[in-house]
């Protein structure tokens, strides 16, 4: 069979000459495009002219390439000089490469996630960004922990529902009224304890249950051994009895449910048993897995089982630590102290902490100039799982900080003072959260269809009032969505959802706390107080179509809470205060605040300090505070002095 060259070239997709041309370089003559070319030569042209296993071939090892980019772990917020050294490249060539991006930055400036992806591809890496703590841990892994290992005390965190009996289940363990001997009941302690049971130290954990243990598991860290579940058996599984049990499964440490108050008439150990086996906790004498020990911490009952059982379970776990070496563990909590400065409780896990080791933790270093046990007694080093106080540290660390000794005080700033920075430019570097003011141009800029809000209310019907209100509103342009709703003040965990989802937190007739103001102010969370609905509908309406009037912003001068109250014949009710935060002035706006709730806004009548009439009084001081037209304060109420500011909408 034979064809023409021209046929041949229209097959190939090529022109004739170019055929006839590389015929030539096979050895064959065509005279013209009408030369006949046999079967083998026309295999010959082709697979000359198109190799299809070669080219396949290198097309393969192409994408192969691609997919196989080599992994490189890159920590979030490194500066181009930190991120060029990691890649193993020039500071100036990273700078370039940014440059062509449109991107000036300097040697030691941070870089965004999206900045260290797109220039680690282009240089043949495929990034992982990890956080400051995952490098940290992962810092810690590469110690050497050198030395033999010894059997070391298990540690046990106490969890459950508020009012089933944790504090004074401790309390029974440590066989110490710790409770009654403590001003107001308020649980005052260095948030750790080691007890004695049978010749073996047991470290208990009393942070309730939450902070330093929902911080070190976010951090994967394993500082607990065991958890205890405190249940009540008279009022059987709530919703905190759930979370802190999720949080023990999350962290993968044995659980052992204390069943507790079943001194009372009413209580029901049976019931909680068969609530919690709904939960995968089924008790061992059901055939389950799960050790339930029934106590009475307020009679002290069982209280010794419970110990042997933490004790049985230890020892199934066989857990050794090297009591030799420098010293590492966590913080467990940390405070200021007025007499001492900053003060961190920290619980060790392999290593000796001895009085004059330098160390850090998290941003924070320093050299040990005292330590204290449980019991505040002055000692001179501290073991793994023993928890302790100590002194010299120059701030306070965080929850869940990782706590090691290192070689030298100038070692110690060195690490902390780096962390600070970087965390402060990536800080800067943050982009806010959504606000009321930004909302007109997220909307024409296509960034935004859905606006999230967080609704906190004095009242039940308050919130459904203003759900009605908000279902009314034209969904046109954009979507509102009630993410949470709840009654009371707005607090931490209001703002940390809101911060997730990009939401704005709305106040009805409630305030944020103290603690929420701050986490807000951080985290950059736009907060909304309102007396009437519909200025929470006006104010959305119009954030839509750009229009928002001037806004009239509180500025918050003070904080005072009632201690006592008088009775003053011919005057009324007097608060005997104290002056919790800032300053009250006598001619600023105050709100009565109970419970998180504002319960009235009113005018100063009298200021007085002693007998003196006073136009302030500043923070740590206490006071006599009259209200304007209201008598029903009560103890422990909350007053808050501010000054309405009227700013423009940006």
């Amino acid at each position: 069979m034979t064809k023409q060259v021209k046929d041949v070239a229209k097959e190939l997709n090529i022109k004739t000459d170019e055929l006839i041309t590389k015929l030539k370089d096979l050895g064959v003559e065509a005279k013209d495009d009408s030369f006949a070319l046999d079967k083998k030569t026309i295999e010959l042209i082709t697979q000359d002219l198109n190799p299809p296993e070669k080219e396949k071939e290198e097309e393969k090892t192409d994408k192969s390439s691609e997919k196989k980019l080599e992994i490189i772990e890159i920590v979030e917020g490194s500066t181009v000089k930190e991120f060029a050294h990691t890649l193993a490249k020039d500071p100036a060539e990273i700078i370039q490469m940014l440059f062509k991006l449109g991107e000036m930055v300097t040697i030691n400036q941070p870089l965004s996630e999206e900045e260290i992806i797109i220039v680690s591809e282009e240089v043949g890496f495929e990034a992982k960004i990890i956080s400051g703590e995952e490098e940290e841990d992962k810092e810690l892994e590469e110690v050497v922990i050198e030395g033999e290992t010894k059997p070391r005390p298990p540690v046990v965190t106490i969890m459950g529902h508020v009012d089933h009996g944790k504090t004074l289940l401790l309390d029974s363990i440590r066989k110490t009224n710790v409770v009654s001997t403590e001003a107001g009941g308020i649980t005052q302690h260095i948030g750790a304890y080691q007890v004695d049971h049978d010749k073996k130290d047991i470290t208990f954990i009393d942070t309730p249950g939450h902070e330093a243990f929902t911080a070190m598991r976010a951090r994967g860290a394993e500082i607990t051994d065991i958890a205890i579940l405190v249940v009540a058996a008279d009022d059987g599984v709530k919703p905190q009895t759930i979370e802190a049990m999720d949080h023990a499964k999350a962290a993968q440490v044995p659980i052992i449910v204390a069943v507790n108050k079943i001194d009372k008439p009413e209580a029901k150990p049976e019931k909680v048993r068969q609530e919690l086996s709904q939960y995968e906790l089924t008790p061992e004498e059901w055939g389950g897995e799960t050790i339930f020990v029934d106590v009475s911490a307020k009679k002290n009952q069982n209280i010794d089982n419970l110990l042997e059982m933490i004790l049985l379970v230890a020892e199934v776990q066989e857990l050794k630590a090297v009591p030799k070496g420098n010293a590492y563990g966590n913080v467990i909590e940390s405070r200021i102290d007025k007499g001492r400065g900053p003060v961190a409780t920290v619980l060790i896990k392999h290593g000796t902490l001895k009085i004059g080791d330098s160390f850090v933790a998290g941003m924070a270093s320093g050299r040990v100039r005292a330590l204290f046990d449980d019991q505040g007694n002055k000692v001179k080093e501290a073991t793994p799982a023993q928890p302790i106080e100590i002194l010299g540290f120059n701030s306070t660390p965080k929850a869940g900080d990782i706590f090691r000794v290192v070689e030298t005080d100038k070692e110690a700033r060195e690490i902390a003072e780096k962390r600070a920075l970087k965390q402060r430019l990536l800080e800067e570097k943050k982009k806010s959260h959504l606000t009321l003011e930004d909302l007109h141009r997220q909307i024409e800029d296509g960034n935004i269809k859905e606006l999230n809000l967080i609704v906190k209310a004095d009242v039940q019907g308050s919130i459904e009032a203003l759900r009605d209100s908000l279902a009314k509103i034209d969904k046109e342009e954009v979507r509102i969505k009630v993410i949470h709703t709840g009654v009371g003040a707005v607090i931490e965990t209001d703002i940390m959802l809101a911060s997730a989802s990009n939401a704005i937190v709305i106040g009805f007739n409630v305030r944020p706390d103290a603690k929420a103001r701050d986490l807000a102010e951080k985290e950059k969370v736009d907060v909304r107080t309102y007396k009437v609905i519909y200025q929470v509908v006006e104010d959305i309406s119009s954030a839509r179509k750009g229009l928002l009037a001037p806004r009239i912003e509180e500025e918050i001068q003070g904080e005072a809470q009632v201690l006592e109250i008088f009775k003053v014949p011919k005057i009324g009710v007097i608060s005997g205060c104290k002056v919790n935060n800032g300053f009250v002035n006598r001619n600023s706006n105050i709100r009565v605040i109970r419970d998180g709730v504002v319960i009235q806004e009113t005018k100063i009548a009298s200021l007085r300090r002693f007998k003196n009439d006073v136009n302030e009084v500043k923070e740590g001081y206490e006071c006599g505070i009259g209200l304007e037209n209201f008598q029903d304060l009560k103890q422990g109420d909350i007053l808050e002095t501010y000054i309405e500011v009227e700013k423009p909408r940006e």
